[in-house]
């Protein structure tokens, strides 16, 4: 049938590594954007061409294995297919794997749409020596069957062609399901049931509308929970047909001695290999593919974890360390942009900024901080589909889906650890977003929820300055065991969540494929390392600004005493005056007698300086003479002295600008203590105590919620009282600790609470979005804080009752971590689990 319809939608579904990417990047080309599909976190691809007809929109699919209802995936492709109804299907399918890839072919077929197969990867086929008559197929099939290699862009045009040819005529999303179009699958002794369920459903108009009967009819006779929910939105009498369809069930599986579910693989099964006998011709003896003798190196007992380690060094070495090389070519850039919002702004004031000024400098910051990673998140994300592409990825999860899964993890929350930081220098950010590869709904939730118990970079410093401090002879055995108690503690956190608030949570059976070896194409790398960074760009970023106000916010407000600023006032009208004293016979005296002239030259002077050394040629320097010679002609001798008057004023002015740049930081300092999470702080002492921590360390945790490197420079701040401003940081917090009895036990306690404490702002975002719940997302920040505190506090009570050191209380908490998260891997999995699939595929080939 030919359509003369313009404008279609294509639906591109097909089983995972068929190479749906390629096929839909062939087509589609540049066209292309990423979103979300409405309630869930799966990747929403979508793109557009245009033939000589009109445009063609299509939308890739998640990939599945089946269309049950074991996995978010197959949920997600399945109700797309039937609330939106595509014009045609596009089914890709691997020509090496053609049996498996048909069972996959069949499901979409009893769904009753227009029908192209793409079967790719042909030349993949004929190097292992089979030749697919692809029109026989096609005449088995009752569709259209075109071979393509996607990568190589073969058998575009005919796809393109093909697919017009399909899509039918008009689609109307109230009218009745089609009858099925193409091959008709026969379930031979089930038939009879069949039949009688199908009679059942008739009787609802709704459900006529709503889905293809048979389809339904035999979903509901494999016991598919999706369809059962189906049936009692859309019949009236859903009760009593599922009453009939499991008597129907049970009636077969006595005369059969097999269930209904085991006996459509089996005739699935039967019909596939049926096709591929009479479809395709072998045309070399069968010999070790190549990806299975790769396995038979990469998969090995012994070289397996060595492979392993060293991948993951590589993700590291070259996103991480190499790339983090990289922001040192982006800050500058995004220092420009933020010179020039500051230079549109309100002008700094002598003291405190007002918030037009204030507010916007504070979102460009948040917002430089994320952008500034971008270079990292690039590479990252090119890593992972360089291993995706190439089929390594699998091989990952199966290396350690066993460990995991007496967790309650499984084998691909390994990518989302190794990028949230393993032992060191991740990102629970990309971890969190990496966790939408997991098929089983709670694993995947764990996953999300323990990622930030990893160790990324910025927990670092507070590491390294509190080990330095008071662990300075242990260095070595503690920087071990921050970066193997995190993984012990993930694995006992994720071991409770999925025995409790989790159990219930749907798991999928695990079906471990290994694809083919594939070369990846630097095309595909590179728009997906894009599409992920612009993803996570838009998806964070723009939640980031509305929340930094929150922060902003908490951290500013109520602000200084009055009598407080009356004092700063003070000091710094008193150090104007002497400024005066000091130039008042020079001949600027009269030009800077107003209060404001002095704060404008101030102002400029610290424009020019940060001008200059933005200057890296003697020709912008000059450049940067020239434009502040032009704006401001009267002072301008002061900024640049040449004259000996100049120079007095020059150093007074100096000498001025520390002072001013003291007394500022001061009052920001004193903004933290007086804030709402300076008030915080000290109400929480009360409970904290019990942990070792006073006032001064609850605010420098609350702050480190926006960003985990500010818990260092709060500390920097609230240790310097008393303590002579030219000692290191590390000098001044040892020599306060001494004075109020901070211990290496009390380091201990807060590394400890350090480790388990809340996700930052950018994470606990990232939750959010991955979920699509707020209710995750306070989960994510309540249970660590709760957690965490109770940890550090029996750490610190005990080890005090008991009067251990710090280091003493280390290696007890390290062994009992430890023997606590062995004992909890041998407890049984009490969580519902998912019937297993009748066949279990363990390598891409023909079973």
């Amino acid at each position: 049938m030919s359509s003369t319809k313009k404008n279609i939608m294509i639906g591109l579904a097909g089983q995972q590594n068929a190479g749906k990417s390629t096929i839909f990047n062939m087509l589609t080309g540049a066209n292309q954007h990423i979103a979300n599909y409405p309630g869930v976190t799966v990747d929403k691809k979508g793109g557009h061409y245009r033939d000589e007809t009109g445009r063609v929109d299509v939308v890739d699919l998640p990939g599945t294995y089946s269309l049950t209802s074991f996995s978010l995936e197959e949920r997600v492709a399945r109700d797309f297919l039937l609330r939106e109804r595509p014009d045609a299907v596009l089914n890709v399918i691997d020509a090496s794997s053609l049996r498996r890839g048909l069972y996959f072919t069949f499901q979409v077929l009893e769904m009753s749409f227009p029908m192209v197969m793409a079967l790719n990867m042909v030349d993949v086929a004929e190097a292992q020596g089979r030749k697919i008559d692809h029109k026989k197929l096609a005449g088995l099939l009752g569709i259209e069957v075109v071979p393509t290699v996607g990568r190589k862009g073969r058998g575009k045009h005919e796809l393109r062609q093909a697919l017009r040819r399909a899509a039918r005529v008009q689609r109307d999303e109230e009218a009745p399901f089609q009858d099925q179009h193409g091959l008709r699958i026969n379930y031979e002794e089930l038939e009879a049931e069949i039949a009688a369920v199908h009679e059942r459903l008739q009787e609802s108009e709704n459900l006529v509308k709503s889905v293809p009967l048979r389809w339904m009819a035999v979903k509901l006779l494999e016991d598919d929970s999706e369809a059962k929910k189906i049936l009692r939105q859309q019949h009236g009498q859903a009760e009593s047909v599922l009453d009939a369809v499991a008597a129907a069930a049970a009636s077969f599986q006595k005369k059969m001695d097999i269930s209904p579910a085991d006996y459509i693989v089996t005739c699935r099964d039967r019909l596939a290999a049926s096709l591929v006998a009479q479809c395709v011709e072998t045309t070399k003896a069968d010999t070790v593919r190549f990806s299975e003798k790769i396995d038979r190196v990469l998969l090995h007992r012994a070289f397996a974890p060595i492979f392993l380690v060293l991948t993951v060094y590589l993700i590291y070495e070259l996103s991480i360390v190499q790339g983090y090389k990289l922001t040192f070519l982006t800050w500058p850039a995004l220092a420009w942009v933020r010179t020039g919002v500051a230079g549109v702004l309100p002008d700094p004031g002598l003291l405190q900024d007002t918030m037009l000024r204030s507010l916007p400098l504070w979102l460009v910051d948040s917002v430089n901080t994320l952008l500034n990673y971008v270079p990292i998140f690039l590479i990252l994300f090119a890593l992972i589909a360089i291993l995706e592409d190439s089929g390594y990825m699998a091989r990952i999860a199966f290396i350690l889906d066993r460990v995991f899964q007496s967790f309650g993890l499984h084998g691909q929350s390994t990518l989302p650890f190794i990028l949230g930081g393993v032992f060191t220098g991740g990102c629970a950010v990309p971890g969190i977003m990496a966790t939408k590869g997991i098929p089983d709904e709670r694993s995947r939730l764990a996953t999300i929820l323990t990622v930030p118990y990893m160790n990324c970079l910025a927990k670092i410093p507070l590491y390294t300055l509190l080990v330095s401090i008071y662990f300075a002879a242990y260095k070595s055995y503690l920087m071990l065991f921050i970066s193997t108690i995190t993984i012990i503690m993930a694995m006992i956190i994720a071991k409770l969540l999925t025995s409790t608030i989790l159990r219930t949570r749907e798991t999928a059976p695990f079906v471990m494929e290994m694809p083919n070896y594939h070369l990846p194409t630097l095309t595909g790398v590179l728009r997906r390392a894009f599409d992920r960074t612009w993803v996570y760009i838009k998806k964070v970023g723009t939640i980031v600004v509305a929340v930094a106000i929150v922060v902003y916010v908490l951290l500013q407000f109520p602000g200084v005493p009055d009598e407080r600023m009356a004092y700063f006032e003070g000091r710094m009208d008193e150090a104007i005056t002497v400024f005066r004293e000091n130039i008042q016979d020079t001949p600027f005296a009269e030009l800077l007698a107003d209060d404001q002239a002095v704060l404008n030259l101030l102002n400029t002077a610290n424009t020019y300086r940060e001008a200059k050394l933005a200057a890296t040629t003697q020709e912008a320097s000059s450049a940067v003479d020239d434009r502040y010679e032009a704006l401001h002609p009267e002072i301008f001798p002061l900024l640049r002295p040449r004259d000996a008057d100049a120079r007095t004023i020059s150093r007074h002015l100096r000498a001025l600008s520390t002072e001013r740049s003291n007394l500022r930081t001061t009052i920001r300092e004193e903004t933290i203590v007086y804030s709402y999470f300076g008030t915080v702080g000290r109400a929480l002492e009360p409970v904290t105590q019990y942990a070792g921590f006073d006032w001064k360390i609850n605010v420098a945790l609350i702050s480190s919620f926006a960003a985990r490197e500010s818990s260092v420079a709060t500390l920097g701040v609230l240790f310097q009282e008393g303590a002579d401003e030219s000692l290191s940081l590390e000098e001044r917090m040892e020599r306060s600790g001494e004075a109020t009895g901070f211990t290496p036990l009390h380091a201990f306690a807060l590394i400890l609470f350090f480790a388990l404490y809340p996700p930052c702002l950018a994470t606990t975002i990232m939750v959010k979005v991955q979920t699509g719940s707020y209710k995750w997302m306070l989960f994510s920040i309540i249970f660590p804080t709760l957690f965490g505190l109770a940890v550090a506090s029996g750490v610190f009570t005990v080890s005090t009752w008991l009067g251990l050191s710090g280091i003493q209380a280390m290696v007890g908490f390290y062994v009992l971590a430890l023997g606590t998260a062995i004992a909890l891997s041998f407890l049984p999995d009490p969580a519902w689990k998912a019937p297993a699939p009748a066949t279990t595929i363990t390598h891409a080939k023909e079973v």
